[in-house]
């Protein structure tokens, strides 16, 4: 009886305007997925190289589990999908450069 009623609410939801269907799929397309990274980059060079793009609410290198070295690639949140699409349409095959300074 549950499990019904639940259907039923979400599909009330689904229908109904805005949807809830919607929402969520706005959310998530402020989310870019960012592949090729050298593995010297890091979470803040990662902000840095897209923040000229629009507010980056997270920027997130994926680090292997037994080495914590990074896997070469990351996301990077951005507020709205119209920053991220920005994002996307400027730095698609673009090289991030990293400079390391040894003293």
């Amino acid at each position: 009886m549950a499990f019904a009623k639940i259907g039923s609410l979400f599909k009330h939801a689904v229908s109904s305007k805005p949807s809830i269907y919607q929402a969520v799929r706005c959310m998530s397309s402020s989310k870019v997925f960012v592949g090729g990274l050298s593995y010297g980059t890091d979470d803040q060079t990662l902000r840095e190289a897209f923040s000229g793009y629009g507010e980056v609410i997270e920027a997130r290198v994926i680090l292997d589990r037994e080495t914590g070295r990074s896997r070469g690639f990351g996301f990077i949140t951005f507020t709205s999908g119209e920053e991220a699409s920005a994002a996307i349409t400027a730095m698609d095959g673009k090289v991030l450069l990293i400079l390391i300074f040894i003293f």
